[in-house]
């Protein structure tokens, strides 16, 4: 039953089950969550990442990449692109069905919600100052880091002086709350074209009680701005040989 796909598919649905469940805690009206904070947020991202990744691993994706950021860079910094088509077939219709089951585990709390903008925040992005350029600016500099620093992670020189392998999807989890706690608050740190887009998708397809549009003018964003961000950390990390 385990296979590549399978993994990127479970992987990236765990992530965006637990990553979107926490933004569904504490922004929806009557969770227990409910004002929880910025703080909460980032905290359940990282560890949504660590589950996710451990969920691909064991599903059959030895890469977990559980992003099309991260497969697009790897596939950059190794010149194989063969995985791109299927990984992120993966990812998204992974990103579409965990956010479909964030829908159904808060199923009474959209309609206590009267806000369509907080509905809509749970699935997707957006940014606190809405700026094009800049917004694109951070998505490549917050998605350059990550992919850059998982290499890192995973390098020889790195596990030359250890950790044990095992220990890896804690570290990500780890970077991704970093990332989240120092660059995420300019556009919501989306880092993952299948993290933001998949759940749109959902949004817009779901029956949600109250909600309103997708703010499809912005999607392109965190599709194009993490894709950017991945391809350029490829090649910094074929330059430096990670």
């Amino acid at each position: 039953m385990t296979s590549p796909f399978f993994g990127e598919f479970m992987g990236t649905m765990v992530l965006i089950l637990l990553g979107d469940g926490v933004v569904a805690g504490v922004l929806l009206k009557r969770s227990k969550a409910e004002s929880a904070g910025w703080i909460a947020v980032t905290a359940g991202w990282a560890l949504a990442v660590m589950a996710g990744v451990f969920t691909a691993i064991a599903c059959g994706s030895q890469d977990a990449h559980i992003n099309p950021a991260v497969t697009l860079g790897f596939a950059v910094s190794s010149g194989n692109f063969h995985k791109v088509g299927p990984y992120f077939a993966a990812q998204m219709l992974g990103a579409i069905v965990g956010a479909a089951l964030v829908w159904i585990q808060y199923l009474p709390h959209w309609r206590e919600t009267p806000d369509p903008a907080l509905k809509l925040a749970v699935f997707s992005t957006a940014p606190a100052i809405r700026k094009p350029t800049t917004n694109l600016v951070s998505e490549i500099i917050g998605t350059l880091v990550l992919v850059f620093v998982v290499a890192a992670i995973f390098s020889k020189a790195v596990s030359a002086q250890g950790p044990a392998g095992g220990l890896a999807p804690y570290l990500v989890g780890a970077l991704v709350w970093g990332i989240g706690l120092s660059l995420g608050g300019t556009t919501g740190y989306a880092i993952n074209p299948a993290r933001d887009l998949g759940p749109r998708i959902a949004h817009a397809i779901l029956p949600i009680a109250g909600k309103g549009g997708s703010d499809w003018s912005y999607a392109p964003i965190p599709v194009l701005g993490p894709l950017i961000g991945g391809a350029i950390a490829g090649v910094l990390i074929k330059v430096v040989g990670l």
